[in-house]
């Protein structure tokens, strides 16, 4: 069984579904008849669920507010079999919650409730403590960056030290414009836009992509590079040569959480020895399945045989 362990911004995706069969007259907007609400773990969560999803064992570093979301997001780990013992209860800052409404499949708005501070430098040694008692039992590190305050420069410089001390590749997946935050990662997996952010290229041919590669590995000084395009597929690049794999996807109806998909699947496929060129075709098969679905969803090994059996 693999073993991953996952740094970063824990979350709760808030879901309401209902139907839209009018304006209000109150405002010019819809009026949507709730059915029914639905409360699952986001951002690093998701990424755990899609790790179960591959029977991997998973552990969480992370930090929550102290309130009753973070009593969720305990409660919903404890349920999928996960130890909460590196999750930090910071009182000064509330658990993220992202809510969206959907009306027929269709996504109408999304609230977000956040705080977005910087952690305490003694959140940031408790978390640190967690993850030197642990890094020597996982096969792989990945770190899911959403921006929340967790992953500071201070944190991420002292993670990858531990890693590289303790011999562990780091998959991360970023956010921002300033990725030198990131300098002594592995594998860094921006998508288009945000590699278009934190390089200035215009990612727009081969040729810019190529270039954006090439400048996203001098700002972090990683190994190698993956940048997710969307419809037209994932970009790798290792060794000095860029490759790109076309989209496999199917009918896409919702792309919420498909950056976590891949993550997890590329994470998985790296932690059994295959090349980031397979782990990425691998990721583009299960990113498929995740879009053609509502809301944060996973794809396991049996439906992506399933829906491409010549993998």
């Amino acid at each position: 069984m693999i073993k991953v362990l996952v740094i970063g911004d824990i979350m709760i995706d808030h879901y309401i579904y209902g139907k839209c069969n009018r304006i209000s007259p109150e405002a010019p907007v819809q009026v949507v008849e709730v059915g029914k609400e639905e409360y699952t773990l986001g951002g690093a969560g998701n990424v755990i669920k899609n790790l179960i999803s591959f029977n991997c064992e998973v552990e969480i570093i992370s930090v929550i507010g102290e309130d009753n979301y973070g009593d969720l997001i305990l409660s919903q780990l404890r349920g999928l079999g996960i130890g909460t013992a590196g999750i930090a209860k910071d009182p000064n800052r509330c658990t993220t919650v992202k809510s969206r409404v959907l009306a027929s499949n269709h996504h109408l708005i999304r609230l977000d409730r956040e705080n977005t501070i910087k952690i305490e430098q003694e959140i940031e040694a408790q978390l640190l403590v967690s993850i030197n008692d642990r890094i020597g039992y996982y096969d792989i590190i990945l770190i899911s960056d959403y921006n929340k305050g967790l992953l500071t420069p201070s944190f991420l410089e002292k993670i990858f030290a531990v890693c590289k001390a303790n011999g562990k590749k780091t998959l991360l997946d970023p956010k921002g414009t300033d990725f030198s935050k990131y300098k002594g990662v592995n594998i860094i997996k921006p998508n288009k836009k945000e590699a278009v952010l934190a390089t200035g290229i215009e990612i727009n041919n081969q040729e810019t992509l190529l270039e954006a590669c090439i400048m996203l590995q001098n700002i972090t000084q990683c190994d190698e590079v993956v940048i997710t395009l969307s419809e037209e597929g994932i970009a790798s690049f290792s060794a000095g040569k860029l490759n790109l794999i076309q989209t496999k996807a199917l009918d896409v109806i919702d792309v919420t959480g498909a950056g976590d998909t891949v993550l997890a699947s590329i994470g998985v496929s790296i932690a059994s020895n295959k090349s980031l060129t397979e782990a990425c075709d691998f990721a583009n098969h299960a990113a498929a399945i995740v879009v053609s679905k509502v809301g944060s969803a996973v794809a396991s090994y049996e439906e992506i045989e399933e829906k491409f059996p010549t993998i």
